[in-house]
């Protein structure tokens, strides 16, 4: 049987110590934290000094280290998003990073200020709303994965077993990996989308659910993170899983969604779709692919390169479809979506899903996984995701003794409805974590049709998406590459890439808009007034074309990372 983690703890703290007692019925376990030397040791609740500050936490997302020294991030608060299989999934809602140091007065002002705005940047991950864990079911893997496991892994504890690519606090429990006795003090979190429903078709009660993971492998915001890494892992991928219990039985859809897998980028440069740069071509793991971007424009050279080296691999097992999205669904005619529902049809039925009878025993196995991507790989990709899981699910529930032979999902109104808001959540969540707006196109996903209203809609987004993406992903991207330890605090070479010098076009454009701003028109006749308004009108119109011409050097780009490892 796995070895669970604990699910109640109460964190004792002292000047020199931190306890955190496991509070689960007939637990005498302690984790002490040394303050001073950082070491972790397992003791036993007579140990923890009369004198601790006490207060109850929800679990221990790990350390990590910035300026001031180490910190300890733990979980506050927690919500209950349903149960899985009989156990419990929690979502994190609150988190406390505490320092190991009692005062930074160690510090210079100069360090007092990295540390704080390191501070600000891991606050500003956990503040991404996503945060899933269970403290005694495996969240990193699928159904299908989980029932092809040897005894050994089904021994292993949570952390041991985990999938690495969706443990998004795996670099904050390094110092817990080696320590096999704290493994039940920490769980793997995963970063995505979970939703829970219990739902009622022809009287019959079933439970519904999504499960987004989103890689922590080449992981980051929009325009800085595209393409793929030199070991292959995509930006922006994410497993999704549709799962439906009934009556004992159990079954499962997996879908992928992931960057177009070569080496390719598109930073942000001030204009709205930068042009994207193909840089080299590389391909791993055979799958279906549906290339859902524009065959023309900005984006034909990458579905071209893409439908090329599919071809070059000559491998029967990888097909490739192309659907240009924008093309076939342009003047609001979503029916055609349709068009390439039944282009997979033969192959959805044949690589199929994954299926378990109410004895445990596997009827079915899902033999092949449809990979979707559009530019960013979250409006497009989605909308044709939730309509290949319908697909599965209208299957599924014929089996299951759900549905009658000849109902169809969509007239089933009140599922329907929550099968809709559920996809077009999933949607918001994936786009928000990765480009900071809720997603496009989800009137679609919610109602089965194009609205003026979601048109409006896409267009605000868009918006704050272009605001966002120039002028305060850099940030982001860096908080995102010191939460998961992709940029490491040095503890020899306290400087830190944060303190930049702009150059002298940023200096310019700054002085000429303030002295714009601080030389209001005071000409005493209509010419002193016109050549004043032409001279600043001229000057205006010269310095928007310094900053677009040169707009990587205006944008707030990333300063952590290796600028050949961003792109």
């Amino acid at each position: 049987k796995m070895a669970t983690a604990y699910e109640k703890f109460n964190l004792h703290t002292t000047p020199e110590k931190f306890y955190i007692e496991a509070c689960d019925d007939g637990s005498n376990d302690v984790l002490s934290i040394d303050r001073v030397s950082t070491e972790m040791i397992l003791t036993v609740r007579k140990d923890i000094p009369p004198h601790a500050v006490t207060r109850p936490i929800c679990g221990i997302m790990g350390t990590i280290r910035l300026v001031a020294g180490t910190y300890l991030i733990v979980i506050t608060k927690k919500k209950k998003v349903g149960d899985l299989l009989g156990h419990a999934v929690w979502k994190a809602m609150d988190f406390d990073v505490i320092s190991y140091k009692k005062t930074v007065l160690h510090l210079t002002d100069n360090q007092m200020q990295d540390n704080k705005a390191f501070l600000s940047m891991i606050n500003s991950v956990l503040l991404t709303d996503g945060f899933y864990f269970a403290t005694d079911y495996d969240l990193t893997h699928t159904l299908q994965r989980l029932a092809n496991t040897s005894p050994e892994f089904q021994e292993m504890s949570l952390l041991e077993r985990a999938d690495q690519r969706f443990v998004w606090n795996g670099h904050l429990l390094r110092e817990f990996m080696p320590q096999p006795e704290l493994h039940r003090f920490a769980y793997p979190v995963v970063h995505g989308f979970i939703i829970m429903k219990s739902c009622c078709i022809n009287g019959k009660i079933f439970d519904w659910n999504i499960i987004s993971r989103r890689s922590c492998f080449r992981a980051g915001v929009r325009y800085y993170v595209r393409g793929i890494d030199s070991e292959g892992h995509a930006a922006n991928f994410v497993e999704t899983e549709q799962i439906v219990q009934y009556s004992g039985g159990k079954a499962s859809f997996v879908q992928t969604r992931g960057s177009i897998p070569f080496y390719w980028s598109q930073r942000p440069n001030l204009k709205y779709k930068p042009k994207p740069q193909i840089i080299f071509l590389t391909f791993y793991c055979p799958q279906v692919i549906l290339n859902l971007i524009d065959q023309k424009g900005s984006e034909k050279q990458l579905e071209q390169a893409f439908d090329k080296m599919v071809s070059s691999l000559g491998n029967g097992m990888v097909k490739y479809i192309a659907f240009d999205f924008h093309k076939e669904c342009s003047r609001m005619r979503w029916h055609r979506l349709q068009i390439l529902v039944d282009m997979v049809t033969e192959m959805q039925d044949e690589y199929g899903y994954f299926l378990v009878d109410v004895d445990g025993n596997v009827l079915v196995q899902q033999e092949g996984m449809f990979r979707s991507n559009c530019m960013d790989c979250l409006d497009r990709t989605n909308v044709i995701q939730s309509l290949l899981a319908r697909r599965s699910l209208q299957s599924q529930l014929e089996r299951l003794g759900v549905l009658h032979m000849g109902q169809r999902i969509e007239d089933q109104a009140d599922f329907e409805k929550i099968y809709k808001n559920a996809w077009a959540d999933n949607a918001n969540a994936c786009a928000k974590q990765y480009a900071g707006t809720g997603a496009l196109k989800t009137d679609f996903t919610r109602t089965g049709k194009r609205t003026q209203w979601g048109l409006v809609m896409d267009g605000w987004n868009s918006m704050i998406r272009y605001y966002k993406n120039n002028f305060s992903d850099g940030f982001r991207q860096d908080s995102i590459d010191l939460f998961l330890g992709n940029y490491a605090i040095d503890e020899a070479d306290m400087t830190t890439p944060l303190h930049e010098t702009k150059d002298w076009k940023f200096l310019t454009v700054r002085s000429d808009w303030l002295c714009l701003i601080s030389c209001p028109p005071s000409g005493d006749t209509w010419t002193e007034t016109l050549a004043y308004v032409l001279f600043w009108g001229t000057a205006s119109f010269v310095t928007a074309g310094v900053i677009l011409f040169n707009g990587r050097e205006f944008v707030d780009a990333p300063k952590l990372v290796q600028k050949e490892k961003m792109d």
